[in-house]
């Protein structure tokens, strides 16, 4: 479900979009002081790419001009995330750096909010509104490689981890290797804007070779057989 505030600008209208137990809206001023505590996590400063140390300052900036500018030019649809029922802001999650169909997902929870499975839910959520109202051919997730609780979200949202990426992923001023994953439409159970043909890899290609393989050793070793029993026994 989303619902639409209208604005006088360009770029998308900031939206909500709800789940079963979630709310995922634009972030608002009243959050900074949650957004700030959350934020004082060692694991969120570590592995993802807020300041470190992060002020008061950084969860104003983040509400007033990062989140806002992004909706504006179509750059990041940024959403915090609170259950439906009210309650403090929990995490949040984003879509970023768009080009050529393909958005990338962020997101980050509270501690005290890890393991009853809202991120996933918020990112499955975020990850079929990339597809069906952004227009989306792919979702991407990155990760530096070790940050194992990010890549347990993203397979369980149905992400399919494809490899690794030698300073794929910049943070703090450091270029550090990252996982690479993707959803896309059909792992969704969506219909894409676009057709669809997978490669044929070089598993499928081995898988099809040893096929024809087999094949031919079972017609040669028939061909054995019948030539065998036209050959006289010796005495």
């Amino acid at each position: 479900m989303t619902r639409h505030t209208p604005r006088q600008n360009p770029g998308m209208d900031p939206l909500t979009l709800t789940t079963e137990r979630l709310r995922l809206r634009p972030p608002e001023p009243a959050d900074a002081e949650e957004i700030f505590a959350a934020c004082q996590d060692p694991d969120i400063q570590r592995w993802t790419t807020v300041p470190s140390p992060y002020e008061r300052r950084h969860a104003v900036d983040y509400i007033g001009r990062l989140a806002p500018e992004g909706w504006l030019h179509d750059t990041a649809y940024t959403f915090v995330v609170e259950r439906r029922g009210g309650g403090p802001v929990i995490g949040a999650v984003a879509l970023h750096h768009p080009r050529s169909g393909t958005w990338e997902i962020g997101f980050w929870t509270a501690r005290e909010h890890r393991g009853g499975g809202c991120t996933a839910e918020s990112v499955t959520a975020l990850s079929r509104w990339a597809f069906t109202e952004a227009g989306a051919d792919r979702v991407e997730w990155r990760a530096e490689v070790g940050n194992a609780g990010s890549r347990a979200v993203a397979e369980k949202a149905g992400f399919v981890v494809e490899g690794v990426l030698r300073a794929g992923l910049l943070n703090k001023g450091t270029l550090r290797d990252c996982w690479i994953g993707a959803l896309l439409p059909s792992d969704a159970g969506l219909a894409g804007a676009h057709p669809y043909l997978p490669a044929q890899t070089d598993a499928r290609a081995a898988h099809t070779e040893h096929g024809a393989d087999t094949a031919r050793a079972v017609s040669g070793a028939a061909s054995d057989s019948a030539r065998a029993r036209d050959v006289p026994a010796r005495p």
